[in-house]
């Protein structure tokens, strides 16, 4: 039987048909770079100090309220206390003088009972001075962010599943309406609370698009076209909206305007519903042979090519038994153990690199005194990393590029620890190194899960990879967090060592480079590792029981010397060696 590949091989692999998907579904991709990390901006913390009310105070007084802390080394006014108002008013109504009538280490201080005073050297208004989200509320400024991603967590677990069902093109627009309406209610958010839950519900929109834009665009495209789209056109569409993001909050600095600029893409891209077609290989996953028969030989009369009179014509054999294939969910993942050991060791790999990717992109803020070339920066590294990866999906294998990429952004976050605080520019290089590493490895996994799992199980192999991979995002701003308490604990420790151990378990996955995606389960290749190995080992052990005198021999003959074997004994010898 004839796969997807072969049968529409007439087409070729670059036509305009093609050209159009291509172009049209990476460009759909920009809105989700701009999305995902705009709460680098909506929730950055300005400088802030306890306010001061209108007091007759002396200056001096006004300029000593607020005690001084040691803060990673550098002295600086305390963002949560000040001195008593009462007792300084007094003090300066008697005319004393700080620090020399008056020993400030004595006088009792209080809380910001009267809010905050947020510097605006940088912001106009984030949500975080809006709803004053410092001090003691200092940890609804990550959940903020946290909340995205469970609205990502949510989102692409459902699509996966409805898009194997209802397809991909309805799924795909879907979620992007669901993105942009969202994004743009944010911005009239009257608390912290609504915000919250609409941030949450945006959320529901974003990598779901993505991932649903990238499986249809995997299945329509074929040959090194497929490879080019997977691995570095939706990426450098990804990586495109990421650096338009801090030239657009650049000029938008107030938290409103700035959520209602990233929503209005969306609108751009209603017209792609008439130019984008459904996948396929998804119709004839579901029986519907003609729909399938129709885009191609409409996509034929683009490339202005000639289209043979039966396209699927192994599809249609038995059409009177022709039926749709059975709805596969989530389930289906873990019901054998060859597909359940691939999802386990994939999920693992997605969460690691999820938590290095967005713990090192939301610390963005942190790398240079200006937030908008820190951001810049991060974002540029990732153009030569989809770039590279590209190149390695091309000509080297999957397996082992992701397990060599893996090492080297791992290693590199270990190294920093060892450079010294006065060389921070090699500290920066290292940690963009380890940046680059997330990003060619997580774009490389995309089309390697992909490729893993069958027609039939796809989307909800991707889904369920994307949701492991939005636990860690989850976990990524609270990650970030610890470094206000040990700088080495979270980007150094933690993600170096998820990182390597990714690469260990990444040794048992199959090869895919140069094989056809598979359309079935039964076509689905086994893990190499811990699927088959219990198989092996359980074969082997029934083997050897069968033929224990045989066995006696060969080790005879292999204390003789190895080239003493005779050919009868082959199969017996890798008995031995395993």
């Amino acid at each position: 039987m004839m796969d997807y590949d072969e049968s529409t091989a007439f087409m070729g692999q670059w036509g305009r048909f093609q050209q159009v998907v291509f172009f049209l579904l990476c460009a759909s991709i920009v809105p989700n770079g701009v999305g995902v990390f705009s709460v680098v901006f909506l929730t950055d913390i300005p400088r802030h100090h306890c306010l001061i009310p209108e007091e007759n105070l002396t200056q001096d007084w006004r300029d000593a309220i607020i005690p001084k802390e040691v803060v990673n080394g550098k002295q600086q006014q305390s963002r949560c206390s000040r001195y008593r108002l009462d007792v300084v008013r007094n003090l300066s109504a008697q005319g004393f003088i700080p620090g020399r009538d008056v020993n400030l280490t004595e006088l009792e201080q209080e809380g910001c009972v009267d809010r905050w005073s947020y510097s605006k050297d940088i912001y106009q208004s984030t949500v975080v001075s809006e709803f004053d989200l410092v001090c003691s509320d200092q940890w609804k400024q990550p959940f903020t962010s946290t909340a995205c991603f469970l609205g990502i967590l949510v989102g692409s677990f459902i699509s996966g599943q409805l898009s194997d069902r209802f397809g991909r093109k309805l799924v795909f627009f879907a979620t992007m309406a669901v993105q942009t309406i969202f994004s743009f209610c944010q911005a009239f958010s009257p608390s912290w609370k609504v915000f919250t839950i609409l941030i949450f519900f945006n959320g529901l929109g974003q990598i779901s698009n993505y991932v649903s834009g990238f499986v249809l665009g995997t299945e329509i495209l074929t040959g090194d076209v497929r490879v080019i789209f997977s691995s570095m056109g939706v990426c450098l569409g990804f990586a495109i909206g990421y650096m338009i993001l801090p030239l657009i909050a650049f000029f938008l600095r107030d938290w409103t305007s700035l959520s209602l600029a990233i929503s209005l893409p969306g609108v751009l891209y209603i017209p792609l519903w008439w130019l984008i077609p459904e996948s396929p290989r998804w119709l004839l996953s579901q029986g519907r042979v003609e729909e399938a028969e129709a885009i191609v030989r409409k996509a034929a009369k683009t490339n202005r090519v000639e289209a043979p009179t039966v396209i699927f014509k192994d599809y249609r054999t038995h059409d009177d038994d022709m039926h749709p294939q059975e709805h596969l969910n989530v389930i289906s993942l873990v019901k054998t153990q060859s597909v359940r050991s691939t999802t386990v060791i994939l999920c693992l790999v997605w969460f690691s690199l999820s938590i290095g990717y967005f713990g090192l992109s939301l610390n963005t803020s942190r790398l240079h005194a200006n937030p908008y070339i820190s951001c810049f920066i991060s974002a540029a590294v990732e153009v030569p990393a989809y770039m590279s990866c590209w190149l390695t999906l091309k000509y080297f294998p999957r397996r082992l590029s992701v397990i060599f990429i893996l090492l080297l952004g791992g290693v590199s976050l270990y190294l920093i620890q060892l450079v010294p605080e006065n060389l921070q520019y090699v500290a920066l290089a290292l940690e963009m190194t380890g940046k680059c590493g997330f990003t060619t490895a997580f774009s490389i996994v995309y089309i390697y899960t992909a490729e893993v799992y069958p027609t039939v199980l796809r989307n909800v192999g991707m889904g369920m990879c994307s949701s492991a991979a939005r636990i860690g995002s989850i976990t990524a701003p609270y990650v970030t967090y610890l470094g206000s308490y040990n700088k080495a604990l979270p980007y150094y420790i933690l993600m170096g060592s998820l990182t390597i151990a990714s690469s260990v378990v990444n040794l048992f996955l199959l090869e895919t480079l140069n094989r056809d995606l598979p359309e079935t389960v039964e076509q689905m290749q086994e893990c190499q590792g811990l699927c088959n190995g219990l198989k092996k080992r359980k074969y082997l052990e029934d083997e050897g029981r069968k033929n224990l005198p045989i066995q006696r021999e060969v080790r005879q003959d292999l204390q003789a010397g190895p080239w003493s074997i005779s050919k009868k004994y082959e199969k017996h010898m890798s008995l031995l060696i395993y």
